[in-house]
């Protein structure tokens, strides 16, 4: 009984938080910007671990940072991160051409010049994250993974919002790569997030800013197993509540190698090229150090 009753509230706590970003959504982005900057200094003063995790992978990944430095850049992205989730409303609610009006496309051509053979769309998470896949759905039928979610309320918002334009064929992690391989083979390019810290399994230690990172090993594997390009996607957040750019990058060459460590490494390189750009915008609370090689003890 007192576990329904719970799940009631929470269900009822996110109807109220849905409603309010619906209601913002309709507000000019400038205006949305400044409410999401806010509410993201909010989140930073009242969700402590989160902020501790934060602190705790900036001292790993900028050691030679001073302290103020590290916590202005938290505040930073605190700010991009309240943005994000203020600025969703636009990709769950807004009309196609509001998207595609506010969330800009750059590089089609690197994609282009090898879409006629299977393509992974490397994403890793920058706060623009879905703003981007949303504007790439408005006009281009793809595939990605999908992680279902507790909350049934939001897991059916969410599933909206990836697909009210053109219907992407989404897997769950238990589908394996087969399945996926067969929708890039197809035509479909696979859009890709593996730069998080999935445990153990599938994963080796190679560095991330130097400090050694649980690494799964998927992306070169599924480039093997398609005999894909690898394109990288990023998007970026813009200041002044100018919107989002999303950016395709050259394929890469000579990936993969017979090297899982050095393939890697390779993916772990490029997006630290990234997070040097925009700092800020990089997702830093998740615990992306929390598996540990043998004998080390815990961060977190």
């Amino acid at each position: 009984m007192l576990r329904s009753v719970g799940r009631a509230a929470a269900r009822l706590g996110t109807h109220a938080v849905l409603a309010v970003i619906w209601l913002l959504h309709f507000l000019p982005l400038p205006i949305l910007a400044m409410i999401g900057r806010g509410f993201g200094l909010l989140l930073y003063c009242v969700i402590l671990e989160r902020r501790r995790v934060g602190l705790t992978n900036l001292r790993l990944c900028f050691p030679d940072w001073s302290e103020s430095k590290r916590r202005a850049l938290l505040r930073r992205h605190f700010q991009a991160f309240g943005r994000a989730i203020v600025e969703r409303g636009i990709v769950w609610w807004s009309s196609r051409d509001r998207i595609m009006r506010l969330v800009r496309i750059e590089g089609l051509e690197n994609w282009r010049s090898v879409a006629d053979r299977p393509v992974i769309w490397l994403a890793p998470h920058f706060v623009g994250l879905d703003a981007g896949g949303t504007r790439i759905a408005a006009e281009y039928a793809a595939s990605s993974m999908y992680s279902r979610q507790r909350n049934p309320v939001l897991e059916r918002i969410l599933y909206h919002g990836r697909t009210r334009f053109v219907m992407p064929r989404l897997f769950s992690r238990q589908e394996g790569l087969r399945a996926i391989v067969r929708a890039m083979r197809e035509g479909l390019p696979f859009y890709y997030l593996p730069d998080m810290d999935f445990g153990p399994r599938d994963s080796v230690f190679v560095p991330f800013f130097n400090v050694p990172a649980a690494t799964i090993t998927g992306l070169a594997r599924l480039a093997k197993l398609a005999r894909a390009a690898v394109v990288p996607v990023i998007t970026r957040q813009l200041p002044g509540g100018r919107g989002y750019e999303v950016r395709f990058y050259p394929a890469w060459s000579d990936f993969p190698t017979e090297d899982t460590e050095a393939d890697a490494r390779r993916m772990n390189a490029f997006i630290e090229e990234r997070v040097l750009e925009m700092p800020e915008q990089y997702h830093w609370l998740h615990k992306r150090f929390k598996t540990r090689p043998a004998g080390e003890p815990r961060i977190y």
